[in-house]
């Protein structure tokens, strides 16, 4: 038993050391961790593209967060109220690693059909980055 334990542990050791981690509480620090993550500088002209595009779905990510995220957006199915995306005009958005990861997660999918990368993410933080109040 004592031998199935320090397995288990040797095991969370070693996938805890794989897998990347990224504690980020600013916008600025989360797009510092894609970017680390990408091994590649963001492209502001990318992360526009690929927000504003569709990508064989139905949406684009400004079908409910609009061509220009400083303002409000709505959901396209629900009609709910998105609050702005830039983060210079809600200061709330990417503040918590966690929820960026679970939103962008959810939301690549629905407009891409899978998880968006390391790269997309960061290309489309620093677009997000650049509007200013």
């Amino acid at each position: 038993m004592k031998t199935i334990h320090l397995f288990v542990i040797a095991l969370s050791a070693l996938l805890s050391a794989l897998t990347p981690r990224v504690y980020a509480g600013t916008a600025a620090e989360q797009l510092a961790a894609y970017i680390s993550l990408a091994g590649a500088p963001a492209q502001v002209a990318r992360g526009q593209q690929l927000f504003t595009s569709r990508h064989g779905k139905e949406w684009s990510c400004s079908t409910c967060h609009t061509s220009a995220p400083s303002v409000d957006g709505k959901h396209a199915s629900t009609g709910k109220v998105i609050a702005p995306l830039a983060p210079a005009f809600n200061p709330e958005r990417f503040t918590d690693m966690a929820k960026t990861e679970k939103w962008f997660r959810r939301n690549c999918n629905d407009v891409m059909g899978r998880e968006c990368s390391s790269s997309e993410k960061a290309d489309v933080l620093a677009w997000l980055l650049t509007f200013k109040r």
